[in-house]
């Protein structure tokens, strides 16, 4: 090999080597802790509520279909979109449920929406049972509470004693027994003062109300005026159109009408080939 070649060769590794040297190592990525995001005071509130648990048995009993999505639920997942697109769209947060006689079945229809919202996780929803005179909402859930809705409502309770909590996002106000009262409760400037506390400590997105029956008593009309919105439940073949055009109007005059839910009507849609009833 030649002597140029060779002096060629040394200073080419000469060169490479010095570079090698030179050069400043990489740094070590330094491991960060998880970040994890901050609870809030929120959070903390539903967190802390006990769990709703309903047995097997009273979710085939009390067709409460829409506990898991699938076909039964889907007139319940239909509903509830109604609701939200109307209730985005006039910027409505409290609902109530509102039939002109009693056995419409909005008990049933509250639970079921109550379990349709808590598939939307970004969600939260408050369903309240305000038919201070009876139990339906426990008694569709099958839930035997020691104290219920009148108790928060006169401050013997608070509502995080009472709620019971479906999945993390939907929190049930049940009734544990049959109140004193109620019409006067329903109306007192007491009530709003609670139901706004309630919105601030758990921000839901939607308030559902499981009325009395419109035409019972009195005890709907005075509080109607504090929601934003109602839906009239009436059941097919069997609420008189005349009590449904009178229940329309009276709601009317006291708040938004949503619209009208025409509970056991059986259709079948010909796209689906299946037949289906909202209850």
């Amino acid at each position: 090999m030649s002597d140029r070649l060779q002096q060629a060769i040394k200073k080419a590794r000469s060169e490479r080597e010095r570079r090698v040297t030179g050069a400043k190592p990489r740094p070590v990525p330094t491991p960060q802790a998880d970040v994890q995001t901050p609870r809030t005071p929120v959070q903390d509130a539903w967190d802390n509520l006990k769990p709703l648990i309903v047995d097997k048995t009273a979710v085939t009993n009390n067709r409460l279909v829409a506990h898991t999505s699938g076909e039964l639920a889907i007139p319940f997942d239909m509903l509830r979109t109604k609701v939200l697109q109307q209730a985005k769209k006039n910027n409505w947060r409290r609902v109530a449920l509102v039939s002109p006689h009693s056995a419409c079945g909005k008990s049933t229809i509250a639970a079921n929406l109550g379990y349709s919202f808590s598939r939307m996780h970004e969600l939260r929803t408050i369903v309240m049972d305000f038919d201070l005179r009876r139990m339906g909402l426990g008694r569709v859930l099958e839930q035997s509470p020691e104290r219920g809705m009148p108790d928060v409502l006169l401050r013997q309770a608070e509502f995080a004693d009472v709620a019971l909590c479906l999945d993390g996002n939907v929190a049930f106000g049940l009734n544990a027994k049959s109140g004193r009262n109620p019409s006067e409760i329903l109306q007192s400037r007491q009530t709003g003062d609670i139901l706004d506390e309630i919105e601030r400590s758990y921000q839901p997105d939607i308030m559902l109300f499981d009325m009395p029956p419109l035409m019972a008593n009195d005890d709907s009309h005075g509080f109607l005026r504090s929601v934003d919105c109602a839906l009239l439940i009436v059941v097919a073949e069997k609420t008189p159109m005349e009590q449904i055009d009178v229940a329309e109007r009276q709601l009317g005059e006291l708040t938004n009408v949503m619209g009208i839910v025409l509970n056991r009507c059986r259709y079948t849609t010909g796209a689906h080939g299946y037949e289906n009833e909202y209850y």
